[in-house]
């Protein structure tokens, strides 16, 4: 029979616990490097999510300031004063007669209307 040595082990021994202690190591490794990356991966995700969803409440609130404008710019538009509209007219009267286009008859009957109301 052979005898067993008692105490260190011997070099297939402490072969076989370093390979052991390595491979646990490198599967330890590994592991931990695959689940950072899912967890990069996932916040990655989360973060394009975010940005999508501002980009489109930000496209769809500029829609509507769009949308609000288009409608409120008709009816937000203040009436010219009267008598700023008035003279307007009166000079614009006043150029087609100097040109020849209304004869002082018709340029009297469309100040009348314009003066009166």
């Amino acid at each position: 029979m052979l005898a067993r040595r008692m105490g260190r082990p011997g070099l297939v021994g402490l072969a076989a616990r370093t390979a052991v202690v390595a491979g646990t190591a490198g599967a330890v490794n590994n592991h931990m490097q695959r689940r950072n990356e899912a967890r990069y991966e996932q916040e990655a995700q989360a973060q394009a999510y975010e940005q999508q969803q501002q980009q489109a409440a930000m496209q769809a609130a500029a829609a509507q300031a769009a949308a609000a404008q288009q409608y409120a710019a008709p009816q937000a538009a203040p009436a010219a004063p009267a008598g700023g509209d008035v003279v307007g007219q009166l000079e614009r009267l006043a150029a087609l007669q100097q040109q020849g286009i209304l004869t002082p008859e018709e340029f009297a009957a469309e100040k009348a209307k314009i003066l009166n109301g």
